[in-house]
């Protein structure tokens, strides 16, 4: 993510963003919320001057235009987001459209409130782009599965299984591995980190197939294990924080780090909080460290000032992802929880 513009009075103003992947458009999916004033090149139909020849017609023409949005869609599959309201400024005020945002697509956000959460969402999202992609993959005995660690989750990319190769004479198990180390050299291009695991020893045959024929993926490629493969094996590999100097950055290994330590204090009675009272109660002692809040909670706005309040007192606020396992366990507990500088008696 780009900030191209910054012009803020207070926490009332207008911020202009460039995306510049797919983990942009979903961090404007959370920053874009109903009522704000959006402002983004796009096509509307306007009629052309009629002649005597043609009748008149409709032509598409590109415009900038602002909206205030109504709808929020973001198609993680498809790539963009779609912002829909009502035309506020430009041709045909009044009217309906949609804004479709796409990796490249500059817009401007106008704001009446940028909460402390929204801002530092920005800045993590600038962070993160500076940062190195990161592949998950994951094999066991004629099965693979890859996919990429985004700030939202971890997106599949592709998933292999090993053909019976019956009358064929040729080796199938070697054959599947040439075409795991392809697809998972397709997918680690740019210079992307990968992290190899997986039960048994399928993972090292496949590491020595690797150095043999991607002697420049060998050397990005960090090994480690799980139980199994697919979305639990990738929730384990994040889950125990694997391979630390490439995940301890990430948000999704933190959010997984923060929800384990949860766990934990809940589990001894310990320094912890969770629900809107609980966490309520601790925060009138002073005694949150760190506020977890699912985003699901933070766009309905139902724990504005607490977020505020605890950002004042020189605590951390953490906006857990809904759409992983970490915020689904946060969404569990009433999705905001705290863990504590003290325990609450």
């Amino acid at each position: 993510m780009r900030v191209l513009k910054k012009n803020l009075r207070g926490d009332e103003g207008e911020i202009a963003l460039l995306p510049e992947s797919l983990d942009d458009l979903w961090h404007l999916q959370h920053l874009i919320e109903r009522g704000d004033l959006v402002f983004a090149l796009s096509h509307r139909k306007v009629p052309t001057i009629a002649d005597k020849v043609r009748p008149e017609k409709m032509e598409r023409k590109t415009v900038r235009l602002g909206i205030k949005v109504e709808d929020i869609e973001f198609h993680v599959y498809s790539n963009w987001l779609r912002l829909h309201g009502i035309i506020k400024s430009g041709i045909d005020v009044g009217a309906y459209h949609t804004l479709n945002i796409e990796v490249g697509t500059d817009l401007s956000i106008l704001k009446y409130h940028w909460r402390p959460d929204l801002l530092a969402r920005i800045d993590e999202a600038v962070s993160e782009s500076q940062r190195p992609k990161v592949v998950l993959a994951l094999v066991e005995e004629g099965e693979a599965t890859i996919g990429i660690l985004r700030q939202f989750g971890v997106q599949m990319a592709a998933e292999l299984r090993m053909g019976s190769g019956k009358g064929s004479g040729e080796d199938t198990r070697a054959t599947f591995m040439r075409n795991v180390a392809d697809a998972i050299d397709q997918t680690a291009q740019d210079g992307a980190e990968v992290i190899l695991a997986g039960p048994g020893f399928a993972k090292e045959d496949l590491k020595k197939v690797i150095d043999s024929s991607y002697p420049e993926l060998a050397k990005r490629i960090a090994m480690d294990d799980a139980s199994s493969i697919g979305r639990s094996g990738f929730q384990e590999v994040l889950r125990r924080g694997a391979v630390k100097s490439v995940l301890e950055s990430s948000r999704i290994a933190r959010e997984a780090k923060l929800i384990e330590d949860l766990f934990r204090e809940i589990s001894k009675d310990g320094k912890a909080a969770y629900g809107i009272k609980e966490v309520q109660t601790a925060l009138n002692y002073g005694a949150i460290e760190t506020l977890l809040v699912l985003d699901e909670l933070a766009r309905r706005g139902r724990v504005d000032e607490t977020m505020r309040e605890v950002g004042n007192a020189r605590g951390k606020v953490v906006i857990f992802s809904s759409e992983f396992e970490p915020g689904e366990r946060l969404r569990a507990l009433g999705g905001v929880a705290a863990l504590l500088r003290f325990k609450i008696v």
